[in-house]
């Protein structure tokens, strides 16, 4: 995980310009790194990095997946009660 985060700052190889201090609530481990990265991704291109670099690896777009709501009638958002003929 900590690979994960300081990934940015390897590909523009300023691992030791910058001290990183963050708080992230919600979610899990992995979504909090992504979102710390891409947190760092941001800073780095306001900072003036190379765009182009940061792109091609991946680090610039947010991952845009969310959970689905719960529907009515069903125990979950696709899981439906168990189905009985009698």
């Amino acid at each position: 995980m900590v690979l994960d985060l300081k990934q940015p700052l390897a590909l523009t190889g300023s691992e030791s310009k910058y001290d990183i201090r963050a708080e992230v609530k919600g979610g899990g481990f992995t979504g909090q790194a992504g979102a710390i990265r891409l947190g760092i991704t941001r800073a780095l291109l306001e900072a003036g990095c190379d765009r182009a670099v940061l792109k091609a690896a991946g680090m610039v777009t947010r991952d845009s997946r969310k959970k689905e709501r719960k529907k009515y009638g069903l125990k979950a958002a696709r899981k439906a009660p168990q189905f009985s003929k009698r």
